[in-house]
């Protein structure tokens, strides 16, 4: 298992609720969300159809789709382990391992649009566990977070090789008291 699996997973089954109905997306082989099927309703995305198949042999009810299209909420909790490798365009090979980890120029862009959509299918309350990478730029992906209207707190860290992974916990800002 792979270090950011191993971090996000942790982080994963001690935010886990029993009443939870989950949702991870961009699940790949599926370890995640097959470790929190026995205590929980889970659901999952990936685009990888590869990834679909093995998720499904782990026995995750798991949904081809690109991030969350398609999808219906609301799901209290939301596990994320985005492409975040900024990759650039000359970098790019067609490989479905490779799209995994391709985060576009920045390592941003799949997490941005995944912050687009999230509110969409956020139960009110949720929240969100985003596995990010200094590589990604922290300050960045907080601005991004900011600027959908959630906060974010670190949860877990790990520093891997040349790079710090992290776990962040999101939730929409509370609403303003009139």
């Amino acid at each position: 298992m792979e270090a950011d699996t191993r971090l996000l997973l942790a982080a994963a089954l001690a935010e886990l609720r029993p009443d939870d109905r989950v949702l991870e997306v961009g699940t790949g082989n599926g370890t995640i969300a097959a470790a929190l099927v026995p205590s929980a309703d889970v659901m999952a995305t990936d685009i990888n159809p590869y990834a679909v198949a093995a998720a499904r042999r782990l026995g995750v009810e798991v949904v081809r789709a690109d991030l969350l299209a398609g999808i219906q909420g609301p799901f209290d909790f939301i596990v994320f382990n985005p492409p975040y490798l900024p990759t650039a365009p000359e970098e790019r090979v067609p490989d479905w391992m490779e799209q995994a980890l391709d985060g576009g120029p920045t390592g941003r862009e799949v997490i941005a649009r995944f912050l687009r959509e999230a509110g969409r299918v956020l139960a009110h309350g949720g929240r969100i566990l985003l596995l990010v990478s200094s590589l990604t730029g922290m300050r960045e992906v907080q601005d991004l977070i900011g600027a959908e209207g959630y906060s974010s707190e670190k949860i877990r860290s790990l520093v891997y090789e040349s790079e710090e992974l992290m776990v962040l916990r999101i939730r929409r800002f509370p609403p303003e008291r009139i």
